[in-house]
């Protein structure tokens, strides 16, 4: 017996990680883009050939029209994140409306949203309806190290690597060096780790889930 389980061991460990198990996760950056915090994040996931899911806002794709162009242009997904960054539960149908309209004429040409993730995940039925008129799925996380409250590159990458799973949508910002210096090395350790990183959209389609409009989704 205990050759059998020494077999199986050494077995496993000249296994290549793609021969095992896959996991899969999306890495989310709210609040963007923001000039050269986004910039140094794109390097760095072009370098490591990474995808991500930017969730963008309307008067920040204004100010920085060249990085949200580069953003669809490596081929991340691009998302919803409101024009204003207001709080969408407090707000009244059209003025949800003219958040999504004013924020969706901005977006880089050709590019069609799968998600909104409302300001700080805060989202009423109010919310959901204008999801669904827009044929959006809301997208929310289920890891979140807070790292905008936090300038501890470390902290912020052991919480991540400390609670990931398959699956997880995990919510970042591309907003600070720490962040940003956070991401990357997040990405490093769980790669060495076994994990795949995906778009939230190829997330979802990985396993199965069909995205629905007003349907919200923590991870898949």
């Amino acid at each position: 017996m205990r050759r059998i389980i020494t077999a199986l061991i050494c077995l496993f460990l000249v296994t290549p990680v793609s021969a095992r198990a896959e996991k899969y996760v999306a890495l989310t950056f709210d609040d963007g883009p923001s000039g050269r915090f986004t910039r140094q994040l794109l390097d760095g996931l072009a370098e490591r050939e990474v995808k991500a899911t930017f969730l963008l806002c309307g008067y920040r794709i204004k100010d920085y029209p060249q990085e949200a162009r580069r953003i669809a242009q490596e081929g991340h997904e691009i998302g919803l994140h409101g024009y204003s960054h207001r709080c969408m539960a407090k707000m009244t149908p059209a003025q949800l409306e003219k958040e999504l309209q004013d924020t969706l004429a901005l977006l880089p040409e050709g590019n069609q949203p799968a998600f909104l993730r409302p300001p700080g995940g805060k989202y009423s039925q109010t919310v959901i309806d204008a999801a669904k008129k827009a044929k959006l799925g809301i997208l929310s996380w289920s890891v979140d190290p807070r790292d905008w409250a936090s300038d501890d590159a470390s902290a912020i990458r052991e919480t991540v690597v400390g609670t990931v799973r398959d699956g997880d949508v995990v919510l970042l910002h591309d907003m600070s060096d720490s962040s940003v210096e956070a991401a990357l090395s997040i990405i490093d350790q769980l790669t060495e780790q076994g994990f795949t990183f995906v778009t939230a959209t190829e997330l979802a389609r990985r396993k199965g889930i069909t995205i629905r409009p007003g349907q919200v989704y923590e991870r898949f």
